[in-house]
């Protein structure tokens, strides 16, 4: 999966190439991962990707990107902020395909996007664990998601992207908390009502 973005240019500007083979891998898993879903704004799809942080490095042997340091990803409404975000690739023990997998932490490390209706999801938590082949988005270590006034937290909690599905799950001494805000009616429906 990585080979497009390994030339032979390496040796000649190693600086440029892992600029290249860093933001190639983040622009792919982006496009096919985050924007999949149905309620994601379609914008994100079209826009381009800047990431910004004090230092980024690469380990070309490993095939690992790392975001080092006040790290800021945008496309289009998504927005990701970390302290270091690290890119790699596994493979399937079953399949033998190679998927990636892209780790953000920070104290919290942060993913926001604004949803086709216009609502914001965000989740954040000590990591955030993103695997775009799955849809799937797991936050751990004080995680919270936030949607709507609603929020859950827990020490675990995943979100599927492509069903919109929560699910959390929590230490042993401790509960998964949903706090869900009432709907809030204007006050022409609440005076018909007292009425």
């Amino acid at each position: 999966m990585y080979a497009p973005f390994i030339t032979k240019k390496i040796i000649a500007n190693p600086l440029m190439t892992i600029k290249k083979f860093t933001t190639g891998i983040l622009l792919t898993s982006l496009i096919f991962g985050l924007a999949a879903p149905a309620n994601a704004s379609k914008q994100d799809l079209n826009q381009e990707i800047t990431i910004k942080s004090k230092r980024q490095s690469a380990d070309l042997k490993n095939k690992i990107a790392s975001y080092l340091d006040d790290v800021s990803i945008r496309q289009g409404s998504i927005s990701i902020v970390a302290d270091i975000v690290q890119v790699y690739s596994e493979i399937n023990d079953i399949t033998g395909e190679n998927f990636d997998i892209y780790l953000a932490k920070g104290k919290p490390a942060i993913f926001k996007q604004q949803l086709e209706d216009g609502s914001l999801i965000s989740l954040q938590a000590n990591k955030i664990q993103y695997q775009p082949d799955q849809h799937t988005i797991t936050v751990s270590g004080n995680a919270q998601v936030k949607q709507a006034g609603s929020k859950m937290s827990g020490d675990i909690i995943t979100y599927n992207t492509l069903n919109e599905k929560l699910e959390g799950q929590s230490s042993k001494d401790e509960h998964v908390t949903t706090i869900l805000q009432p709907v809030q009616q204007d006050s022409s429906e609440l005076k018909k009502e007292s009425e």
